[in-house]
């Protein structure tokens, strides 16, 4: 059985235990709390130097694809030794306790997928999925070329993640939305609640009359109209409300 060590409200334990549709938004902090570094936090050591426009840009890659190429290669090892934390398991496990959870993620470090969750709604990509420039994903390259180029149509390759001044994944964007617009409960983790169009999500639903529950150890936009506002990390609080939740289903 799970420990629970965190206190749950009761109305949110009732309402979880009544809902038929969660949707779920998960950001930085999820994936942080497994140390995987936030955007800008990966600007360390030798990438120091350089600011996040020269390097996560369609016109940086432009200018210079082996710089840009080298970053993500090295971000991708960063993430390739970061491991699920309970927050993710967390959500593998209550999907699997409700009738139908959408989990949606800002995230790009495939995190969820590797803790057990199943069609992951992806609004930023993913750093382990290359493309060819056309936004046709590759499943092969070679790894002495840098940046690679697609072997059928040498079209220089790069990660399938959104770009700043790209536009996100548009059936991505319309399923979160649809998913949002038709739950009976939301959860906004570990997100700021800063970067849109993610941000809006939780205020959708909010306008759809669905209680919305913010899960973050920071104060951010929603908070103040969440439903209820856990304050806490997300790898504490999320493995607290699955066992409330089992305790109330004994």
């Amino acid at each position: 059985m799970l420990t629970n060590t965190f206190p749950v409200p009761a109305s949110l334990l009732q309402t979880l235990r009544k809902a038929r549709r969660i949707t779920v938004l998960t950001g930085a902090g999820v994936s942080a709390e497994s140390g995987v570094p936030t955007f800008r936090e990966a600007q360390t050591g030798l990438w120091s130097r350089y600011d996040p426009g020269d390097l996560a840009t369609p016109e940086a890659f432009q200018r210079n694809p082996q710089l840009v190429w080298d970053w993500y290669a090295w971000r991708r090892e960063l993430v390739s030794r970061a491991e699920p934390n309970p927050a993710h398991f967390a959500l593998a496990t209550l999907a699997r306790r409700v009738p139908r959870l959408d989990l949606i993620t800002q995230n790009v470090d495939g995190l969820h997928q590797r803790a057990g969750s199943r069609d992951v709604i992806e609004l930023h990509g993913n750093l382990s999925r290359i493309r060819r420039t056309d936004g046709t994903v590759v499943q092969h390259w070679d790894e002495t070329q840098k940046p690679p180029r697609c072997t059928d149509t040498g079209q220089l390759l790069r990660p399938d993640v959104v770009w700043f001044g790209e536009m996100l994944p548009a059936n991505a964007l319309e399923t979160a939305i649809d998913s949002t617009r038709h739950c009976d409960l939301f959860f906004s983790i570990g997100t700021s609640t800063l970067v849109y169009p993610a941000a809006e999500l939780p205020f959708i639903a909010l306008r759809q009359r669905v209680p919305v529950v913010e899960v973050n150890p920071d104060r951010t936009p929603i908070s103040d109209h969440a439903t209820h506002a856990l304050t806490g990390p997300a790898g504490v609080v999320l493995p607290a409300l699955l066992s409330s939740l089992e305790q109330a289903d004994e």
